[in-house]
């Protein structure tokens, strides 16, 4: 019986992060919002925490502090919540001849910090021509060895590794192991 009520409970809105959401689009704090509404910051951060479920007329009094409607309340788009954790299947990948970067987190466009696990496989490179971006770029080398050009100075990596370069300086990368060379490497603001 308490399940049922439990499961039916996690079926309905989700009014405590909807109200923390939108509250926090309007710029106001918990206290503000308290204020502005007549209750306590007590009955905001319970209805937040979802460990108080107001009925129809102390929701309403509120959003009148918002000031807001119900139906505004419930109709509202709000935007995705921001994925935290990743598991090894969300990563997107870029593939090039040999070349592989798995990518944390997706949207780019949002991301200050572009966080990578690139794999190299033997002989493989990141071209011919230089890159070069206006970013920052640093990595830890997990497996293998990676032979890493910087400008005019070149070093063979292996694991435990790490390096740490401006990347508008001209730079590649091409394993000169017999085994694929893993890294995980950031790069801010984003490239790829």
């Amino acid at each position: 019986m308490l399940n049922d009520i439990k499961s039916q409970r996690s079926v309905g809105p989700d009014i405590g992060s909807r109200l923390r959401a939108i509250r926090e689009q309007r710029g106001l704090s918990q206290r503000e919002l308290a204020r502005r509404a007549g209750v306590t910051n007590a009955t905001i951060s319970l209805i937040e925490k979802n460990k108080s479920s107001p009925s129809v007329s102390s929701l309403k009094k509120v959003l009148d502090g918002i000031p807001m409607t119900l139906a505004e309340f419930f109709a509202l788009e709000l935007p995705p919540e921001e994925q935290i954790f990743f598991r090894a299947g969300e990563l997107p990948e870029f593939t090039e001849e040999g070349v592989s970067f798995r990518q944390l987190g997706g949207d780019q466009s949002r991301q200050k910090l572009q966080i990578l696990r690139e794999r190299y496989a033997p002989g493989a490179d990141t071209g011919e021509t230089m890159l070069s971006h206006e970013s920052e770029e640093g990595g830890v080398v997990l497996s293998g060895r990676i032979e890493v050009t910087v400008g005019d100075q070149q070093r063979v990596l292996g694991a435990g590794d790490g390096y740490y370069f401006d990347s508008r300086i001209p730079h590649r990368f091409r394993n000169v192991g017999d085994e694929p060379c893993e890294i995980i490497s950031a790069c801010a603001p984003p490239y790829l």
